[in-house]
């Protein structure tokens, strides 16, 4: 008798302590972050979850749907730590012979991109006679669903393809001769001014580069370029490579002749995606996991097909429409990021977790939370007047607390939305 009337003394101050902690957090929430003047305009929702026990401490309109900018790319990521093994898949190849290869792109990010020194792919295709690219895998607009489509120029917003090359970005550089560009061939219409002021734009839905006058001397600009499939593809990769390259009709099935050729590990790239918040790199990433899966590239095929299985047990089902959360389409709650928090702890390497976000002052994080490095792994989220962040505390105390602090439609400067939530969550670590 006197066994379970101790336990039942254990379960009870428990409960008391967790009551306690809640309410402390409650207060903390109230007086830091839901009366501060930066958030009187704003939807704020709040959730905060004790990793070990699965018990949530505080909630604060946890159950309704945000509009969670970068935060998006932590459900891009679970699906790529699930689907992606341990290095990406750069293409797809049958040998026919006598140096002619049948290719399928695998939408490979990071391809030609200079921060990639290792690029077998590359080195593979510029040893061929002649590359047969199929395209049929590619089920995708280029531009997603909700995207601001004045952006189209910004080098955030690069274009989705199925064989992305220099990350589908132009560089253009000033320099003796004029101006240098990467890819070479892609060189503004207009002749450039005599005094050396101008920008450089791009019309929309074309490859057709300008200069329009400008107060300053032109530089440098990198300004995203359209990739496309097909023949347009085939001459972007022809130049590149100095090879023919063809794109006929066909589908490339996935018989045991098929090589896959490999190119970065997994981690390094979610890392970065992660850590500078890089919308392009989320959003093929995303394609890539439609491709393993089905075959073909398709946004909606594969977030729908995640969120039926293995995202199913999501307490509240998000409207989830692209790979980076450039999408104001997108609607998720405060309870769904820490289901899939704890999903990713739960199901994979501590170490390799904190290895992939970013910590105090580190990445989107940089000048936040300075002397808390290894103390917040977190994902930062931001658009105009949206500021979003969700991860992981580790307190002083030892806990391991898991959060998501979404912020819709404040009117002040994201900078004070984030030194709001930053005292709110470092308090959090101190004191819990």
């Amino acid at each position: 008798m006197r066994k379970g009337s101790n336990l039942l003394s254990l379960l009870c101050l428990l409960l008391l302590n967790a009551c306690s902690v809640g309410s402390k957090i409650r207060r903390d929430a109230q007086q830091q972050v839901l009366q501060q003047p930066v958030m009187a305009p704003a939807h704020v929702g709040i959730s905060i979850m004790d990793a070990a026990t699965g018990e949530y401490l505080y909630n604060y309109q946890a159950d309704k749907y945000f509009v969670p900018a970068s935060n998006t790319k932590l459900f891009t990521c679970y699906a790529a730590l699930r689907y992606l093994g341990d290095s990406l898949t750069a293409l797809r190849y049958v040998d026919k012979g006598k140096g002619v290869v049948e290719v399928e792109g695998n939408a490979d990010p990071t391809f030609l991109l200079s921060e990639y020194a290792f690029q077998p792919a590359y080195l593979f295709l510029k040893q061929q006679n002649k590359i047969l690219l199929s395209s049929t895998n590619w089920k995708e607009p280029a531009l997603g669903a909700g995207w601001a489509w004045d952006d189209y120029t910004s080098d955030y917003m690069p274009e989705r393809s199925v064989l992305p090359i220099y990350g589908n970005l132009a560089q253009f550089q000033k320099n003796t001769a004029g101006i240098a560009t990467i890819p070479t061939g892609i060189l503004p219409a207009q002749l450039i001014p005599a005094d050396g002021k101008f920008s450089i734009t791009r019309s929309l839905g074309s490859d057709s580069f300008y200069t329009v006058p400008a107060n300053k001397s032109f530089q440098q600009s990198t300004i995203p370029f359209r990739v496309g499939t097909g023949a347009h593809l085939a001459k972007l990769l022809a130049d590149t490579l100095h090879t023919t390259v063809e794109s006929p009709i066909f589908r490339l099935e996935r018989w045991p002749d098929v090589v896959t050729i490999k190119s970065q590990p997994t981690d390094s790239v979610l890392s970065t995606m992660m850590h500078r918040s890089d919308n392009f790199f989320a959003e093929q990433l995303l394609l890539m996991v439609s491709n393993e899966r089905f075959a073909v590239m398709n946004t909606k095929m594969v977030v729908d097909s995640l969120l039926n299985s293995d995202l199913n047990f999501l307490p509240q089902k998000p409207k989830w429409v692209d790979g980076s959360g450039l999408s104001r389409y997108n609607l998720f709650t405060p309870q769904d990021f820490i289901a899939v928090l704890q999903a990713m702890k739960s199901g994979y390497d501590w170490k390799r977790i904190t290895a992939i976000l970013p910590t105090g002052n580190e990445g989107t994080l940089s000048g936040l939370y300075t002397n808390y490095a290894g103390r917040i792994y977190a994902k930062t989220g931001t658009i105009s007047n949206h500021v979003a962040l969700s991860g992981y505390l580790l307190t002083r105390k030892g806990k391991t607390l898991i959060f998501s602090v979404l912020v819709n439609a404040h009117q002040r400067s994201a900078s004070e939305v984030r030194k709001t939530i930053e005292k709110f969550l470092t308090g959090l670590i101190d004191k819990y």
